[in-house]
This record gives structure tokens, C-alpha cells and sequence, in this order.
């Protein structure tokens, strides 16, 4: 049990070649009583980043088959606190986010809590556009992120878009995390095309699975629903850039909103391959 002024909750930071990112996030990670970084063999600094830190690494190599990252540490590796949260290097924590958490957490008709992020794009804020939100926080024991069947298909070892499954009623904690990644914009696209592949196959799979289908939460649903049209990139770019006012963020408004529309066609181009190739 922790008995000191930290904040009761370990914050576990998957990580991969994550040097650039890795000091930032974890400087800010002192106020909580655990940390732990899962890596996937790093072949960059990130292992002797951790070790100056003094924070527990633990490795992970994957065997392509479930579970990946996340719910690997959930079941193999103690945690001594009743929550976790998934943090990943390139999200760092605020004062006014510590503060909040350590008071919701004492809430106990909550076993889990939405967090709000505060985006950036190549190095500068987003104060517009659609805000992006995931559920990286909850009680341990309550959940875990959903099993996905991608044998053969998939070869991302961390669970990105799957979303943890929890029981009991579930928050929101309002204060923002800070999103900013330090790569370069070279990184973003290549990481968005292994996400969009990943998403194609996921698409084709929902479609042959009905008890996955209805497992889905409703804005799941309306998301798989769009994506096998090709006009949802740019129903996407219309909706970011002018009505939550994306071109308020003048270039880098403009230039993310075409690129996430980018990412958007890429999912449907690469359904339309799979199921081409299968005819």
C-alpha cells in the first residue's frame, strides 16, 4: 500500500525507439507512486533512458498471437496499485491532470475514466478541429483491451485502436493530457500506413464476425459503418477543418485535416484491394 504523498496509480509507458520522446514524458512522472516502461527491444537509447530514471523496464517480445503489450503486462506483471494508466512517450501529464486524477480515483462507483488530449502537429497546438479521447485509465481487475483476432494479418506488437473493455460505470477526467510527438512528419505517415492496414483488415474481419460486430460501442459502430464508403475522408476533412473550425489553426489546421482525409481513403483503398484479391 502506498503510504506516501504520491499519487496512488501506476503509469505504464509502452514503448519502441522512443529516445526522442521518452525523457519529456517521464520527467513529468514523479508525483505517482509507479511507473513501469514495457519495451519491445529498443535499439536506440530508450533501455538506458529508463535506467537514469530509475523506473522498472520490463521487455516484451511478441508471438504474434494475443495478447499484445497491454494486456500482456495486465496479466504477467504485478502492479502494487488498485489503477492503472497507459501513458504512451509521447503524451506527458500536467499539474492540473495529476491533480484531478488523484481525486477521482478515491470515487469508488468508478472503475474506469475517459481522458481528453491536447494535440499537436508537426510541433504546434491544435486548439480546433475534433478532439481526440481514449480510456487508458481504469481500475485493475475491472477490464482489459479487447480481443481482436489478427493472426497472419497484423504485425503491430501494442494494442493502438483497440479499446479497453470495462466493467462498471466508466468518467471522464477533463483535465487534458498533452499529445506531441517530437519525430518528424516522415514518422507520422509511416506509422498511419501500418494503422490504416490494420484497420483494413479489421473492417473485412467485423464484416465475417457478428458477435464482434455487436461488442462494438456505438461510435465504433458508425466508424466501421463509414469506412468501406469512399466519401468518408472528406466527409471527415469537411467536419474537422469547418465545423469545429480546424482552419483556425491556419497551415497545420489545413495540412492535418487533409492528411487524416488521406488516412481515411487509404483504409477504403486497401478494403477495396483485400477484397479484390479475393475474388
Amino acid at each position: 500500500m502506498n503510504t506516501s504523498n504520491k499519487i496512488p496509480l501506476t503509469v505504464v509507458v509502452p514503448v519502441k525507439n522512443e529516445e526522442k520522446n521518452l525523457p519529456k514524458c517521464l520527467e513529468l512522472l514523479e508525483d505517482f507512486d509507479e511507473v513501469i516502461i514495457i519495451d519491445s527491444n529498443s535499439t536506440d537509447r530508450t533501455p538506458q533512458i529508463v535506467a537514469e530514471f530509475g523506473y522498472q523496464l520490463v521487455n516484451f517480445n511478441w508471438n504474434g498471437q494475443f495478447p499484445k503489450k497491454r494486456n500482456w503486462l495486465l496479466r504477467n506483471v504485478p502492479l502494487r496499485n488498485e489503477w492503472v494508466l497507459f501513458l504512451d512517450a509521447d503524451e506527458f501529464v500536467t499539474d492540473d491532470f495529476k491533480n484531478e486524477v488523484r481525486e477521482r480515483i478515491q470515487d469508488v462507483s468508478y472503475n474506469g475514466y475517459w481522458l481528453a488530449y491536447n494535440n499537436h502537429f508537426m510541433g504546434k497546438s491544435m486548439k480546433h478541429g475534433i478532439k481526440f479521447k481514449k480510456l487508458p485509465l481504469f481500475r485493475v481487475g475491472t477490464g482489459e483491451y479487447e480481443f481482436i483476432d489478427e493472426k497472419a494479418w497484423s504485425h503491430l506488437d501494442m494494442e493502438v485502436h483497440e479499446h479497453p473493455i470495462i466493467d462498471g460505470q466508466v468518467g471522464e477526467i477533463k483535465s487534458p493530457v498533452t499529445h506531441l510527438d517530437f519525430k518528424n512528419l516522415a514518422h507520422y505517415i509511416g506509422k498511419h500506413n501500418d494503422y490504416s492496414s490494420w484497420e483494413a483488415n479489421r473492417y473485412l474481419k467485423l464484416k465475417q464476425d457478428k458477435a464482434a460486430w455487436a461488442k462494438l460501442n456505438w461510435k465504433q459502430k458508425i466508424k466501421y459503418s463509414l469506412l468501406d464508403t469512399w466519401g468518408f475522408g472528406f466527409l471527415y476533412f469537411l467536419t474537422n477543418y469547418f465545423l469545429y473550425a480546424g482552419f483556425l489553426d491556419g497551415k497545420i489546421g489545413y495540412i492535418f485535416s487533409v492528411y487524416k482525409m488521406q488516412y481515411f481513403f487509404n483504409i477504403k483503398a486497401k478494403i477495396y484491394e483485400l477484397t479484390q484479391n479475393k475474388l
